[in-house]
């Protein structure tokens, strides 16, 4: 990849390295580079230790793409332009500092285990060139380590957490970051955009879904959000997810509007300091105790959960618009969810894993914290045996099943398939495998 230099290369630089925060407005790290003493650079490291374990066309990788080309396009009209390197992270920085006289490093903090050793090594291999590493908080309104209980240890708990959250939080005192502002400090720098395929990898079309973002959506929120048929919740879950919006902007807007929204943001943050604070939850239960049921783990009725052939129309209906779309319904994941583990009694590890591959706004902590409230093993206050009919559900969200014929059109036909499992036998044999596991300890 050849490049045309506007700068010279002996020209002190910072860095900007774009990661889950692909936009050029309210990003904090990237405001505090443009307001440094150098021209700043804006890098992309596609990161072959995450993108080795996904397939060729991932879809997240596909929507990262499409958005690093608007990213590029956006720059090259400040007269600068993206420097998108691909490999390991650690040659890559070792690369740039030959090309580049670096003198800091900015970026925003991510706090996924895998996320926080890299930086540390990052930061390690900088200082030995006398580079500085400097992070900011940018995806979330409090950091994990800045809602503790009185005695310093992190809460547990989501409700006494929300509270603390709350008390802490003064809309009139959140900043802006307008980094769009600065823009013309920005390195003078012609790069050629590379081709996806370029690195081994194929295109794919993604839909980027469309923001619900009126007031009147805000204020119906609480009415409309556990329905499926209807166009009721926000859909930030994907641009959250990689930045696209800033959640201090989405916060600003939302808080006067919907606490029930609002709760929703905070319950992304609540997931995130729980595994800021216990990485081992990605692995295991959040209560160790829960690690000795014995799964049943058939892989028959797994299969039939993957594709939507359960027989109970409300998990079927979820888990094909899952397969379908990359997005499912916050109150299917929750059915579907329950249905795998209390119905079916398969380790909840194995769904978590499931929606990783197919959620287009997978995110490790939410969905780890949403499998693991689902199958009783997370931090919650309720008990293990919160069991959802799946009957019920769908009489309460969906008693036209307008959605389910959405989206299964055999459904009243030889072709559909009988119920896989009895529910309220099934009920009945989770309750005793998780009361004799957890008695056993």
């Amino acid at each position: 990849m050849q490049a045309v230099f506007l700068c010279s290369l002996m020209e002190k630089l910072n860095v900007f390295w774009m990661r889950r925060d692909l936009r050029l407005h309210d990003n904090h790290a990237l405001y505090q580079a443009l307001r440094g003493d150098c021209p700043v650079l804006v890098l992309f490291i596609l990161d072959t230790d995450i993108l080795d374990e996904l397939p060729k066309d991932d879809p997240g990788l596909n929507l990262i793409y499409d958005t690093l080309e608007t990213i590029n396009s956006q720059l090259r009209k400040e007269g600068s332009s993206l420097l998108v390197k691909h490999g390991k992270v650690e040659t890559v920085f070792k690369a740039i500092q030959k090309t580049y006289d670096i003198q800091t490093v900015f970026t925003n903090e991510d706090y996924e285990p895998y996320a926080i050793q890299r930086d540390q090594m990052v930061a390690d291999l900088l200082a030995k060139s006398n580079i500085q590493f400097k992070t900011f908080t940018d995806q979330v309104i409090h950091p994990p380590q800045a809602i503790l209980k009185s005695d310093g240890s992190p809460y547990q708990v989501f409700t006494p957490y929300m509270k603390a959250w709350r008390k802490q939080f003064d809309l009139q005192k959140l900043e802006d970051y307008p980094s769009e502002k600065h823009l013309t400090n920005l390195a003078k720098l012609d790069v050629m955009f590379p081709s996806l395929e370029s690195f081994g990898y194929q295109r794919k079309a993604v839909d980027l879904p469309k923001l619900n973002w009126d007031e009147s959506f805000f204020r119906d929120y609480e009415n409309t959000r556990d329905i499926p048929s209807v166009n009721g919740t926000s859909r930030m879950s994907v641009h959250l997810r990689f930045g696209l919006i800033s959640i201090r902007r989405l916060m600003r807007y939302s808080f006067p509007l919907s606490d029930v929204f609002v709760n929703e943001l905070i319950w992304r943050e609540f997931y995130m300091m729980i595994l800021f604070h216990y990485p081992n939850v990605v692995d295991s239960a959040f209560k160790p105790q829960y690690d000795q049921i014995p799964w049943r783990n058939s892989e028959g009725e797994f299969k039939a959960w993957c594709e939507g052939k359960t027989g109970f129309p409300i998990v079927d209906a979820g888990m094909r618009q899952l397969n379908e779309t990359g997005y499912m319904h916050n109150r299917l994941r929750m059915i579907t969810a329950s249905f795998l583990v209390k119905d079916l009694l398969i380790d909840w590890r194995w769904g978590e894993a499931y929606f990783a591959e197919k959620l287009l706004d997978f995110d490790l902590s939410a969905n780890n914290g949403g499998w693991q409230w689902a199958a009783g093993t997370g931090c919650d206050a309720a008990p293990y045996f919160r069991i959802f009919n799946p009957d019920s559900q769908q009489k309460k969200f969906d008693p036209q099943m307008q959605y389910i014929k959405a989206w299964i059109p055999e459904l009243n036909t030889p072709s559909y398939p009988k119920p896989i499992v009895d529910h309220k036998k099934a009920r009945e044999i989770t309750l005793a495998v998780y009361k004799a596991a957890l008695n056993a300890n």
